[in-house]
């Protein structure tokens, strides 16, 4: 049984309506199968970063989706030049 930390299952949602914005502004749909198969991406490569971290730093995995989560934003701004 895998547990997965809560915000990364609430994760699916957000996506899933990120791919509807995405569509909308495209003016471009996808199939149910295409967002189907998009997310299970999306998800199983989120999830797969959270699982290597908890090893590397040998921490909980709501913990190493914390630090995913947070390393992602500073990678972010610092792109942005905000850091």
């Amino acid at each position: 049984i895998f547990v997965i930390p809560d915000f990364l299952c609430n994760a699916g949602g957000v996506t899933v309506s990120y791919f509807e914005g995405v569509q909308n502004e495209m003016n471009f749909y996808w199939t149910r199968d295409e967002v189907v198969e998009r997310l299970d991406q999306k998800m199983t490569s989120a999830y797969q970063a959270v699982l290597e971290t908890s090893q590397q730093h040998n921490t909980a995995l709501r913990d190493a989706a914390y630090i995913v989560a947070i390393d992602r934003v500073v990678r972010a701004m610092q792109f942005r030049g905000w850091l």
